[in-house]
């Protein structure tokens, strides 16, 4: 299976905050990530995005530099595939989204690249799920 992955389930990876829910979906996710032929797809700006909230719970102490580090090791070694289409995207259909849905830039990459490759999307953000619906486009 093949999805497009958001940042804001992989951070619940590491940082273990939020409801029980959203524990439980970001689990899900990464169960499905732990089988044979899956993929996550993430947009270009993701590694950046990545390292942005690192960067903060580590200032805000919510997680330890050590821990970080272990936990990018992780990522390193799953099945993601890096989009090189993100960037030439940004200002058009990308902004356009943003625009529409009023999303962050950042979040419309998303739903820019899982409406260009028809692919599920797993995320944790509202905003972004209201865009998804009114889009078509599925939740994982």
């Amino acid at each position: 299976m093949r999805f497009v992955l958001d940042n804001s389930v992989v951070m619940r990876w590491l940082l273990q905050d939020g409801s029980d829910e959203r524990l439980g979906y970001a689990r899900h996710v990464l169960d499905l990530l732990a089988q044979d032929g899956a993929q996550a797809v993430v947009p270009g700006i993701w590694a950046l995005e990545a390292a942005n909230v690192l960067v903060k719970a580590q200032a805000r102490g919510l997680v330890a530099e050590a821990r970080s580090a272990a936990f990018v090791g992780l990522l390193d070694d799953m099945a993601f595939s890096t989009d090189t289409r993100t960037a030439e995207r940004a200002l058009g259909d990308t902004l356009q989204l943003a625009r529409r849905f009023k999303l962050s830039s950042y979040d419309a990459s998303y739903l820019e690249l899982a409406l260009r490759e028809g692919l599920p999307l797993a995320t944790l953000d509202d905003a972004l799920r209201a865009a998804m619906q009114q889009t078509g486009v599925a939740l994982v």
